[in-house]
């Protein structure tokens, strides 16, 4: 997989974090995206490294069109190509407000980064992964969507979060269908509850939650989850499931009586 290319978005912290260290291990290729200064990120990029991959850092915010072609030039500049692209980075609410509270600016800061930045960018990576197709009909190719279960699961204090993440869910889908064509597969993975700082604040509340039963795995998830998850598809071992979703969550979702 040593010449295998992934850029994952978001990748230097949490469950991006936890794709780039598993699929490091499995040989590919790094580009790692994130907001922090590249001194800030050093010691994770070290880190990622010691797999014996190659490691490059693509600073930018995926929200802004400028910086999401910087972000792709400087792969292809390093890599000469790109064979997967992890759409990872996302943030949450600032405040998290009661659905009648919630903010036009707070809803536009999470449509842009959740989902107008990934929609954008796969957009952008899919015309690259079909050139490369196009001139080696073996070329491997894939896009990973990473979303949340909040795309089904209604969050009314975080409304606008649950919103990009069904965007998400229907965003895999339609690349699904528009590049099979190609042979390029698409696939969306759902987390659950996952421990990141993301979640740290309300650790107390899910804790009690685990402990009442809210999964069938009375355990927290944990960012190689997900990353072991994406390793999976990314090396094609679930070759053919696309437009499919791999729900993360220890049985969460299962309904009960």
């Amino acid at each position: 997989m040593n010449k295998q290319v992934v850029l994952i978005t978001g990748g230097t912290r949490g469950i991006g974090l936890g794709i780039a260290q598993a699929l490091a291990a499995k040989g590919f290729s790094l580009a790692v995206n994130g907001m922090r200064p590249a001194e800030e990120v050093a010691e994770v990029l070290t880190d990622l490294r010691s797999f014996g991959v190659d490691v490059i850092y693509c600073r930018g915010n995926i929200a802004e069109k400028k910086q999401r072609d910087e972000i792709l030039q400087q792969v292809i500049r390093h890599y000469g190509c790109l064979n997967i692209l992890v759409n990872n980075a996302g943030i949450a609410p600032k405040v998290r407000a009661d659905l009648l509270e919630t903010s036009e600016e707070s809803f536009e800061e999470l449509l842009r980064i959740n989902l107008q930045g990934p929609y954008f960018l796969s957009q952008q990576a899919a015309k690259l992964m079909i050139e490369s197709k196009k001139k080696d009909p073996e070329f491997n190719a894939c896009i990973i969507t990473v979303s949340s279960i909040s795309s089904r699961y209604a969050s009314i204090n975080r409304g606008e979060y649950c919103i990009t993440k069904a965007g998400l869910s229907m965003m895999t889908k339609l690349f699904a269908v528009r590049l099979a064509e190609y042979d390029i597969p698409v696939y969306e993975i759902q987390p659950g509850i996952i421990a990141t700082d993301m979640t740290a604040k309300v650790k107390e509340r899910y804790d009690q939650l685990f402990a009442n039963g809210l999964a069938l795995q009375q355990r927290w998830g944990q960012p190689e989850d997900i990353g072991k998850a994406a390793a999976a598809l990314a090396i094609g071992d679930i070759p053919y499931a696309t437009g499919q979703v791999l729900i993360v969550d220890g049985g969460l979702s299962v309904e009960r009586l």
